[in-house]
């Protein structure tokens, strides 16, 4: 059984992509030690102990690794553009790294892959948990929903005025508080932001349940090139609808997912998959059964394990 120390890192996002990674060792019999940063203060209680790697989210686990001398390889998720302050602080010092033969870099934007040349790096897009990403089989109470910060101008504004298009619809947004805050501070229409906000969700558990308390999940992707976030892949194996902006990697569900081009495109793909039952429960259908056939952590993780042969 080979055991595993996986760094739970800091940030939301970071938090929910690493669960399912996490899950994914534990669905292919690893024996796995979770450390999280956000809550474990004594690192010494676990890194003294024999693993066969450590996997981390961005440079968590690799930052680990080379503070405390560990001589284990490394295993480095990235859903962050790898040169840039959004992988982490001190990204710039631990960037080297990722040349040795013994750290083992998993990329979720193919187009940022083809740019690298580290001996050890490949692509492998998002992937989640079909045993707690599932569809719950409850009526949902929202008919649209964002997850993710409007912390730029346009995302706002984008939001803002989607919002104020659909009156009629209810529309539910989370983030972490601090980003709430940061958004109405900003907002044109404050009371917008009060209205939609819901809180902010950081397991996987309760992130399935608000996806399927939500009939339309969209996505602005904020980072990489060709990529998906890690909401769509949350979304299909719910069995919801997501209308994503385009993005190259939405051939990996051979043209089944809608995606909009503008404001007024998603305002009426919305309304269209809304009234439209059949069209709807044929295009989640057919999205979930890619996603699970393709992006599911039992075998994604098994593809990392073959990998890195160790």
């Amino acid at each position: 059984m080979k055991r595993v120390l996986a760094i739970l890192p800091e940030s939301i996002g970071g938090r929910l992509t690493t669960s399912s990674i996490i899950d994914g060792f534990k669905q292919n019999g690893c024996q796995v030690t979770v450390f999280d940063e956000l809550f474990d203060k004594n690192l010494e209680d676990v890194i003294n102990d024999k693993y066969n790697f450590i996997v981390g989210y961005d440079f968590s686990g690799l930052k680990i690794k080379i503070d405390n001398n560990l001589k284990m390889p490394s295993i480095n998720y990235f859903s962050d553009d790898i040169r840039s302050r959004t992988s982490g602080r001190e990204w710039e010092k631990y960037l080297p790294y990722l040349e040795d033969e013994d750290n083992y870099t998993f990329y979720w934007d193919k187009v940022l892959t083809e740019y690298e040349n580290f001996k050890n790096i490949y692509y492998l897009p998002h992937f989640v948990n079909f045993e707690i990403y599932k569809d719950l089989g409850t009526k949902p109470e929202y008919d649209l929903m964002f997850a993710g910060r409007l912390d730029s101008d346009y995302r706002l504004s984008f939001f803002e005025e989607l919002v104020t298009k659909l009156p009629h619809l209810q529309v539910a947004w989370f983030a972490i508080d601090r980003h709430y805050k940061d958004a109405r501070s900003r907002a044109k229409y404050p009371e917008i932001i009060d209205l939609c906000y819901r809180g902010f969700i950081d397991n996987e558990k309760d992130m399935a349940e608000a996806i399927n308390n939500s009939k339309i999940v969209f996505n602005m992707n904020s980072q990489g090139i060709s990529s998906l976030n890690y909401r769509t892949f949350q979304t299909v194996a719910c069995k919801r609808l997501m209308i994503s902006d385009y993005r190259e990697e939405l051939a990996l569900f051979d043209g089944e997912m809608p995606f909009y081009e503008d404001f007024s495109d998603l305002i009426f793909k919305i309304e269209s998959y809304l009234d439209d039952k059949e069209a709807y429960n044929k295009i989640v259908e057919n999205c979930y059964r890619i996603a699970k056939q393709s992006h599911n952590s039992k075998d994604c993780v098994r593809y990392i394990l073959k990998t890195v042969k160790r």
